[in-house]
């Protein structure tokens, strides 16, 4: 008859090799539901300089609201505003490089650009 305690050992070390594993995919889903957030931030950046840019003329307008209208690090963005041929309508692209500050995981990977255009009528 075995010994009920004999395979107590083999579970341990099954769980100490498989452990980092697991932790590294769990830091991988963070750092990938942080970019995610990133880019629907940098939507919303793109579409509140639009808005800003659709009723007020003067160029830092845009770049003004798209910085302040969402949380993102001021010195990683960068705003471009294009006014259409006809001057009815105005593009703003919102640029964003967003960190990989999670441990393991972002020193592999790097900053991740992320990019958003919204075009809109003018209204003045």
């Amino acid at each position: 008859m075995p010994s009920p305690h004999r395979g107590a050992g083999q579970a341990s070390v099954e769980t100490a090799l498989v452990l980092p594993f697991v932790a590294a995919l769990l830091l991988t889903l963070v750092q990938v539901g942080l970019v995610a957030r990133d880019q629907i931030l940098v939507i919303h950046a793109a579409r509140e300089g639009a808005r800003a840019a659709a009723v007020d003329p003067h160029p830092r307008t845009a770049h003004r609201a798209a910085a302040e209208g969402a949380p993102l690090r001021s010195d990683r963005i960068r705003v471009e505003t294009t006014t259409s041929g006809a001057g009815s309508r105005v593009r703003v692209g919102v640029s964003y490089r967003s960190p990989t500050d999670v441990p393991l995981v972002g020193g592999l990977v790097g900053d991740i650009p992320l990019t958003a255009a919204v075009t809109m009528r003018i209204e003045r």
